[in-house]
């Protein structure tokens, strides 16, 4: 009898739960090749067209969103023209993008300049839990406008988005370093 209850003591004492540790999908990033966009706008830039698409704006021909289907992101894109505003443009731009800077860990400015193209342009990297991880803005100063905020369509989680937040900003520097202002 001692040895029966011994035996299952020792049984009942060995099983317990261990959680595991909470586990992100495993998301496969595919190889890219870029294509120019349309060139009926006033701007033409090269993007990811074999991952990703423009979708237009049915109410504004200027404004689209470059859509992310396998990663359920998406890049807004607006475009202002400038008519002696540029600053209030900038301004504005700047403040939506610190906006998020109560949720932020942190915000970097990288600047690009190529003064032979009338390329200018701003990437913001939002760090943190934000609801847009990378904001950014093209601009030739005196005409033309570009802006544009990379967001999810699920809960932002810096952990879990991290290396498709790292792998569509390279999209990102891609679509500054090559717009160009059609003539």
């Amino acid at each position: 009898m001692v040895c029966y209850a011994t035996i299952g003591i020792l049984c009942t004492s060995c099983q317990h739960f261990t959680p595991k540790p909470r586990s992100y999908f495993r998301i496969h990033l595919a190889e890219k090749t870029y294509k120019r966009s349309d060139s009926t706008l006033s701007y033409s830039f090269e993007y990811p067209n074999n991952i990703a698409y423009i979708k237009p704006n049915p109410k504004d021909t200027a404004w689209f969103d470059i859509v992310y289907p396998l990663y359920n992101a998406r890049i807004y894109f607006s475009y202002k023209q400038i008519k002696g505003n540029f600053q209030e443009i900038a301004e504005d731009s700047r403040t939506f993008v610190y906006k998020h800077a109560f949720k932020a860990d942190a915000i970097v400015e990288n600047p690009f300049i190529d003064s032979t193209q009338q390329v200018y342009g701003m990437m913001y990297e939002i760090k943190g839990n934000t609801a847009s991880s990378v904001q950014f803005l093209v601009t030739d100063s005196t005409k033309h406008f570009l802006r544009g905020a990379l967001y999810f369509d699920n809960h932002p989680n810096k952990d879990s988005l991290a290396p498709v937040i790292s792998y569509i900003s390279e999209d990102i520097r891609h679509i500054i370093e090559t717009t160009r202002w059609e003539p």
